[in-house]
């Protein structure tokens, strides 16, 4: 059953459309001032923030940035020309292949996480004021569902 949604729940959507697409503003800013394509800079984000489970290989980073393999392939190339990267076979599996960060890589990283983390500082409370505005309409949503089936 479809939901009708009211003004306050189109304010809220837009609201935080506006916090997220502030920030990400930001940081693409940030990424083209040390002489990075956004996409880059969140490729070497995905790769340094990994989870441990998870291998560092193209088809992983093409999933965590939610673009298509060649493209994945692409920016590491790009990436890997400017001494941001490396690949690495894997031991095992000669045929697997590691994207690893190089000193570099990580120097550049750090310097634009430390400008994230301030920015989230700045920004972060509204971001997160307007996800919890989100989050309340959409649990008032489901209890009226829910209070609605059980009629």
């Amino acid at each position: 059953m479809g939901q009708i949604l009211r003004d306050e729940h189109y304010q809220a959507l837009a609201e935080f459309r506006y916090r997220l697409r502030q920030f990400l503003r930001r940081s693409e800013e940030a990424a083209r001032s040390v002489g990075l394509e956004p996409q880059q800079h969140q490729l070497l984000l995905a790769l340094r923030g990994l989870p441990p489970d998870r291998e560092p290989t193209v088809g992983e980073l093409a999933e965590r940035l939610q673009i298509q393999h060649h493209s994945a392939v692409e920016l590491v190339d790009r990436l890997e020309r400017r001494g941001l990267v490396w690949r690495e076979r894997g031991e095992r599996d000669r045929r697997q292949v590691y994207v690893r960060l190089t000193p570099e890589g990580r120097r550049v990283l750090e310097g634009l996480a430390a400008f994230h983390w301030q920015e989230l500082q700045t920004i972060g409370p509204a971001l997160i004021q307007a996800l919890e505005r989100i989050t309340r309409a959409v649990q008032a949503g489901e209890e009226l569902e829910s209070h609605r089936e059980r009629e």
